[in-house]
């Protein structure tokens, strides 16, 4: 992954580049974009949450990710999946 300069509005460029893919096409060099998406598997639980977000910087140049994130738990029966998955949001600042 190649991220370039970000700039006063929070945006960023790059590429990713990946040498590991189930296809028969050639792989491209393909695009970021500013916003962005990452798992966590947690150790302590049987779960897993997948957060989206985007990158803003404010006037003063703070960075923040604001993401969305979806969490999703292991449950021994199909019955109780209704309460397996929870939503909401977080909010990322750099520690320097």
């Amino acid at each position: 992954m190649t991220i370039l300069a970000l700039n006063t509005a929070g945006t960023f460029s790059g590429s990713y580049h990946t040498v590991v893919a189930a296809t028969n096409k050639q792989i491209l060099v393909s695009p970021l974009h500013p916003t962005f998406g990452f798992t966590v598997q947690w150790q302590f639980s049987d779960s897993t949450t997948a957060f989206v977000g985007q990158c803003f910087v404010d006037h003063r140049g703070k960075e923040t990710l604001e993401t969305m994130w979806l969490l999703r738990e292991e449950v021994l029966s199909h019955k109780d999946t209704w309460k397996a998955t929870r939503v909401s949001t977080s909010i990322f600042t750099r520690i320097k």
